[in-house]
């Protein structure tokens, strides 16, 4: 098994290429949630995913609805700054999926109304909105990692 990091609807390449990044540093995979903002031929994608897209297991999806249907048996986690819990509450466990929405409106209504109990942030001052998506992405997915003893991979 391995973890899951899916973004729905992320707009900026250079995040994505960086998750892609520590997705081939730590085993886990990527779920892409379409529209896109950008082309997966884009060069700053490319460029902040180095040389390691061959370690990237990668999948796309039409819709986060598809990626619910076809991960059904799949325990799903929302990163969003309106979480009541911090990421730190809960007990992950292998194959778990982490969902994150675009840059710039983070998860949509719907998606968080459904997940409301398995809802995260992560605590941080009132000078800035957010953290950087592939920021967040990395404290939560080393976060699992770490409960989970750094498997074998490590």
């Amino acid at each position: 098994m391995a973890l899951h990091i899916v973004l729905v609807e992320p707009e900026i390449p250079a995040n994505t290429g960086n998750i892609a990044r520590t997705c081939a540093a730590t085993g886990t995979h990527l779920h892409l949630v379409r529209p896109l903002g950008f082309r997966t031929d884009d060069a700053t994608l490319k460029r902040a995913g180095l040389d390691y897209w061959h370690a990237v297991t990668i999948e796309y999806h039409d819709s986060f609805a598809e990626v619910l249907e076809k991960y059904r048996e799949g325990r799903f986690f929302y990163a969003t700054t309106k979480a009541e819990k911090r990421y730190t509450d809960f007990a992950f466990r292998d194959g778990d999926f982490f969902v994150f929405g675009k840059e710039t409106k983070g998860l949509p209504p719907e998606i968080l109304e459904a997940g409301k109990e398995t809802a995260m942030r992560m605590p941080m001052g009132q000078a800035v909105r957010s953290l950087n998506l592939s920021n967040s992405a990395a404290i939560i997915v080393y976060e699992a990692l770490r409960q989970l003893d750094f498997p074998e991979l490590f």
